[in-house]
């Protein structure tokens, strides 16, 4: 376990917000990077709720949470983020040369450990925008981060096992588990999920049930805290779309997304985030 230290997360969307809160919560010096002020102010804000919400439940004293997320440093460029740092995430939307852009502005900070936050793209192929891929890999969280325990770390071929040590010690010391991948298209945990919650949108789109009936019976059947279609609305319709398609094309037609799902998308359907998905979410009383 190791002691905190200094942090920064490139990028403040639902999975960025929740990266840098359970770091800030930890105890760790943390940056959040976030070139749009709107989706700042809002990261600024969930990270508030959830620190309300964790003080609420007993989990966190109010004192200390209200420190610890004010010493959060919201800041608009990678360029403007100390050198050394001792590990930056990249949690940039899922898009190959969006996210090789961003780590290569950040290799040139020369943190000592550098990771993405990706769910599905290849830590190889990612690894061509850094000068050490010794040290960089992925750290896959899962939403909301307060609440899942797993950090997926995955392992390129050129990752380095002090890269893995560290990445596990960062993850432990947030309170998180671990487990070690290698790098393959969907890693272990988004193969799984996507399977699920494909299938489960199929269903919707040739009438067998509603997405709250599907979704209960995911949930009482096999003891799953969330139902696939709710749980998509939360990760993003447009998420999901995305890394469909990239399965799709590394490991054929089993993954195609549905022409359902690429309709809600179309439609600005995106789930949580739009306030309309599978669910109504535009008052977020399906919390």
């Amino acid at each position: 376990m190791l002691d905190t230290g200094s942090i920064a997360v490139v990028g403040a969307g639902t999975m960025g917000m929740g990266i840098a809160y359970v770091f800030a919560m930890a105890g760790f010096a943390t940056h959040l990077v976030e070139p749009d002020a709107g989706r700042a102010r809002s990261a600024a804000e969930g990270m508030r709720k959830a620190g309300d919400e964790a003080v609420r439940r007993g989990k966190a004293d109010a004192a200390t949470a209200d420190a610890r997320l004010a010493s959060v440093r919201l800041i608009s460029a990678v360029s403007d983020l100390p050198q050394d740092l001792d590990l930056v995430i990249e949690s940039v939307p899922e898009r190959l040369e969006v996210k090789r852009a961003v780590l290569g502005e950040i290799d040139r900070r020369a943190p000592r450990l550098i990771a993405s936050n990706t769910s599905s793209l290849s830590i190889d192929a990612l690894s061509a925008s850094v000068g050490d891929p010794t040290r960089f890999l992925g750290m896959h969280f899962f939403n909301p981060v307060w609440s899942l325990m797993l950090v997926e770390i995955v392992r390129g071929k050129a990752t380095s096992d002090t890269a893995v040590e560290q990445a596990r010690a960062f993850s432990e010391a947030i309170g998180k588990t671990t487990a070690v991948v290698a790098d393959h298209p969907g890693f272990a945990t988004s193969r799984l999920d996507l399977v699920l919650a494909l299938e489960a949108i199929r269903m919707v789109e040739d009438g067998v049930s509603t997405p709250e009936d599907i979704d209960r019976a995911v949930t009482t059947a096999y003891r799953h805290p969330m139902g696939p279609l709710r749980l998509s609305d939360v990760v993003g319709l447009d998420v999901r779309l995305d890394i469909a398609r990239h399965l799709e094309t590394a490991l054929g037609p089993h993954f195609a997304p549905p022409k359902l799902l690429q309709d809600m998308v179309a439609r600005g359907h995106l789930g949580r985030k739009s306030g309309k998905g599978f669910y109504d979410w535009s008052d977020m009383s399906a919390l």
